[in-house]
């Protein structure tokens, strides 16, 4: 029924060692060596990626301190912008008031003026007011 051959059996044998040193000649080992050629890149990456960390921490600490420092610019210059509109408001406003000082002085002045001048026009109304109240009198 089953009869084994040794030569049959032999050679079967030696068609898979033969096929098992092909295989890991031509396909195993470049396989295992693009598989660590890429662990090793993987690995050089992430220490890259470690040390890009670095110098993103510096980065954004440079970035911050840039930041920081307009931050204060505008915060000075916003001070003297303000500090300049409150000397010019108030040498406008001094000057308004010497102004008005001026114009109510010269208010002050032909307030007296009129005033001298209607007393001079009274006075020299007296002399008929006292003729037109003896008239009136000498008919009562």
């Amino acid at each position: 029924m089953l009869d084994i051959n040794p030569i049959l059996l032999l050679a079967t044998f030696v068609v898979f060692v033969s096929l098992i040193a092909v295989l890991n000649s031509w396909l195993y080992n470049p396989l295992f060596s693009f598989m660590n050629n890429r662990n090793d890149d993987i690995k050089r990456d992430l220490d890259r990626v470690g040390s890009n960390d670095d110098e993103i921490n510096a980065l954004n600490a440079q970035a911050e301190e840039i930041v920081m420092n307009a931050k204060l610019e505008a915060a000075a210059l916003r001070e003297k912008v303000i500090t300049d509109a409150k000397e010019l408001a108030d040498s406008k406003l001094e000057a308004k008031r010497a102004e008005l000082a001026k114009e109510y002085l010269e208010f002050e002045q032909s307030l007296y003026k009129s005033k001298e001048e209607l007393t001079t026009d009274l006075m020299s109304q007296v002399p008929v007011f006292k003729e037109a109240v003896k008239a009136k009198f000498s008919q009562i």
